[in-house]
């Protein structure tokens, strides 16, 4: 068993915690291969992967702002009514204006970034609580999508729908495969490769342990056989579709977004305000702009989620934005963040979002009614995150335990030599 337990420290990267963490990812898996034997190998077909990619990025995105506000402790429930009114706002502006949609797209996340300051300001500097402030949030630009657009749908040019329905272009000599995926594809498999290379070389130069080459070698061909079967997949769909545009927004913001979280002061800034706001105010955070930029964030990403969608629709209409502030919530969860705030990671989310997208992908395959997949879907979410928590009471695998390790604030500080006496059954020391 020992010997278990050492292989997984040096195989997920220096802690058998760490291990813990890719238990979504197998479950992600599993679920993959469920309904690509039910659905006889129509889930991982060209067409049906490119067409999952597009449906969903925009839920993926939101779930990327939503895990940042979930971990700041707070909640926000106006990011489908925000992704509906901004819709229709640039919808408008193109139709009436004529403005081009590069200059709209502008004016959308103008428009977020003014909702966003709106909601902070209530949340960071009056101090109401997030979840009122969204709720409010949700009627009022629900309301304002429908006082804007009549409750009509207003269609959209078709440049504008580039960001949402187009797909990297066809160029180089004839390979029955798309070339720029074919490249996309290439660079994330070199990415990947220096990830590892650059891993093992801090360690070194740090004297710290490195693992032996073999285990570097499975770290890395797991995710190239990934990701050179999904670049084929991608590339090799019918002439006209490959990686969808929408998935390259995605992928960009998922790679800021992580380096944001876990490489700046501003990124550890918003863990320690939903570990501790107290303490992390007394150590220094500016808890207001915390605050503030977390919901900002949150509104200017959940403007262009709706632009996304509706280039994808081609048309704004009054129904965008129903209930996908459940799906973000539902992804974070799922995911691994805590609902008391403090820890998760955007790739996490990323992941938790993806099986909720390949399992209503699967359910709608196998012809199963939107009535019964919600309440599979609802299932899954409840039974994810209670199968965790049982768990880390019981003391076995959980994700959001393994997770919590490096954000604890109930970690208890060292003991006094009075503390230390009564742990022993000893009087303590006087005075």
């Amino acid at each position: 068993m020992s010997r278990v337990k050492e292989l997984q420290k040096s195989l997920f990267g220096g802690t058998t915690s760490n291990a813990r963490q890719f238990g979504m990812i197998f479950t992600l898996v599993a679920i993959v291969l469920l309904f690509e034997i039910l659905t006889n190998g129509l889930t991982l077909n060209p067409g049906n992967l490119i067409s999952l990619v597009s449906q969903y990025s925009y839920i993926l995105i939101l779930a990327i702002g939503m895990l940042m506000v979930i971990v700041a402790g707070h909640i926000d429930l106006s990011v489908g009514s925000i992704a509906a009114f901004v819709g229709i706002v640039v919808a408008k502006v193109m139709q009436d204006y004529s403005l081009p949609w590069f200059v709209a797209i502008l004016v959308g996340l103008a428009v977020g970034a003014l909702i966003g300051a709106w909601q902070g300001f209530w949340v960071a500097y009056v101090g109401v609580p997030a979840f009122i402030v969204t709720l409010a949030g949700m009627m009022l630009f629900r309301g304002g999508n429908q006082f804007i657009g009549n409750a009509n749908t207003i269609p959209v040019p078709e440049g504008f729908r580039v960001i949402g329905a187009g797909f990297l272009p066809e160029i180089g000599p004839d390979t029955g495969y798309n070339n720029p995926t074919l490249l996309l594809g290439l660079v994330a498999c070199v990415a990947i490769v220096i990830r590892e290379w650059r891993g093992r070389r801090t360690r070194r130069e740090m004297g710290a342990d490195v693992a032996p080459m073999w285990i570097s070698v499975i770290r890395v061909a797991v995710p190239l056989v990934v990701v050179l079967f999904a670049t084929l997949q991608f590339a090799g769909g019918r002439v006209g579709t490959s990686f969808p545009v929408s998935g390259i927004i995605l992928a960009v913001l998922v790679v800021i977004y992580s380096f944001i979280t876990r490489n700046t002061a501003g990124g550890r800034h918003i863990y320690a305000v939903g570990g501790n706001a107290r303490a992390a105010e007394l150590s220094g955070v500016k808890l207001k702009r915390v605050n503030f930029m977390v919901m900002m964030n949150m509104s200017i990403l959940a403007a262009l989620a709706g632009m996304i969608f509706v280039a994808r629709s081609a048309a704004s209409g009054p129904q965008d934005g129903i209930g996908w502030e459940l799906d973000a919530i539902a992804a974070v969860f799922i995911g691994g963040a805590a609902v008391s705030g403090g820890l998760g990671t955007i790739s996490g989310s990323i992941v938790g979002g993806l099986v909720m997208a390949v399992l209503n992908n699967g359910l709608q395959l196998l012809g199963v009614g939107s009535d019964r997949v919600q309440i599979i879907k609802g299932l899954v979410l409840l039974l994810a995150v209670a199968f965790d928590v049982y768990n880390k009471k019981q003391g076995r695998f959980s994700v959001i335990e393994s997770l919590m390790r490096p954000f604890r604030r109930d970690t208890p500080a060292p003991a006094s030599p009075a503390e230390a006496e009564q742990e022993r059954g000893k009087s303590p020391v006087a005075g």
